[in-house]
């Protein structure tokens, strides 16, 4: 026979109460934490983030935020690549065909030196040439830019070098920067090397546009400052070497000891011409090489940042699976241990 002790032990230990059940709260606090979990998950699928909110994992969110921000950058990078591209494509199209226009004009100015040939017909026909390439400098424009040709007061010497914006770097120290292309628009080697084919600038050095400007003559050794297209700058006060320029024309007067300076001097600015579309050639490229690492770039932290915080959304349809499951199953847990209570009314009938 068990003694007193062990009885109310039994006793107490499987009373029922009307006040307190445990086995209900027991299984609504399992069914808390399964609501809780489901919920989490739930929105993971919805969102497709595992890391959503500073809440759901600070250290990752802030990484996240702030490599979304500089990939909003590089967008931005890009775009001004793709500007930049756009501008130096003008320059390239607008220097080639003046190259192919000079190219007519010097074989003109060849057919000239022939003795006994119409010279005035022959110039007519220059002078029609150097319209044309006014006309491809003035239409050289793309954005408000126009690297062909010069109409500012500036000195040439001290125009700053023209910047593309080239990439956005953040470094070790968490600064920022924006690294930029130069590209030069006074090569200083030689005198003059520009990338303008005219120069109607009113500067204290004279012209600096390849066929506005006198010092290939000088650079020849002539007298005469032969120049293939007047600078409007120098008939309006800019200082001209030599004492003037003389624009390239023939004439029934014309010698052919000119007719050779005039092809020598032109000859020099085809030279000149061919270095500077060979510049805007390796510019481009450089462009295009990279707006290209910066899409790839672009694209790899994109990926690095959904390693970070993207929801794996087979794991999390599985973890949903099986939380309703679960949810479902407390919620029958309760409801049977409710109905212990009940049970006690069976004993007053």
């Amino acid at each position: 026979m068990p003694g007193r002790d062990d009885f109310s032990a039994q006793f107490e230990y499987s009373m029922v109460s009307i006040q307190t059940n445990g086995a209900a709260i027991a299984a609504l606090d399992t069914l808390r934490s399964i609501n809780s979990q489901l919920d989490t998950t739930q929105s993971r699928v919805s969102s497709g983030y595992r890391v959503e909110t500073a809440a759901d994992n600070a250290a990752y969110w802030s990484i996240a935020t702030t490599m979304r921000s500089d990939n909003k950058a590089l967008s931005a990078v890009q775009d001004a690549l793709s500007l930049g591209a756009a501008k130096v494509d003008t320059a390239y199209t607008g220097m080639e065909a003046a190259i192919d226009v000079v190219d007519e004009i010097k074989a003109k100015l060849v057919a000239a030196r022939e003795p006994g040939v119409d010279k005035e017909k022959i110039n007519s026909e220059i002078t029609e040439l150097k319209s044309q390439i006014t006309s491809i400098v003035e239409s050289s424009n793309f954005s408000g830019q126009n690297w062909l040709k010069w109409d500012n007061d500036q000195n040439p010497w001290s125009l700053p070098d023209t910047e593309l914006v080239g990439s956005f770097t953040r470094h070790a120290d968490g600064t920022v920067s924006v690294d930029t292309i130069t590209y030069d628009n006074i090569d200083t080697s030689t005198f003059p090397r520009s990338n303008a084919l005219i120069d109607n600038s009113d500067g204290t050095m004279g012209e600096f546009g390849v066929l506005t400007s006198d010092t290939y003559s000088s650079g020849l050794g002539y007298t005469t400052g032969w120049v293939l297209i007047q600078s409007q700058g120098a008939s309006s006060g800019g200082y001209a070497y030599m004492g003037g320029d003389t624009e390239i024309s023939l004439s029934s007067a014309t010698t052919s000891s000119e007719v050779e300076e005039m092809i020598s001097v032109v000859d020099a600015m085809l030279q000149d011409m061919t270095d500077v579309s060979a510049d805007l050639g390796a510019l481009n490229a450089r462009l295009t090489s990279q707006n290209e690492y910066v899409s790839d770039l672009s694209d790899t932290i994109e990926t690095g940042i959904g390693r970070l915080v993207d929801a794996d959304m087979n794991e999390e349809s599985t973890r949903l699976k099986a939380l309703q499951t679960q949810q479902q199953l407390g919620i029958q847990s309760l409801s049977i241990a409710n109905s212990n209570s009940e049970n006690i009314l069976s004993l007053f009938r």
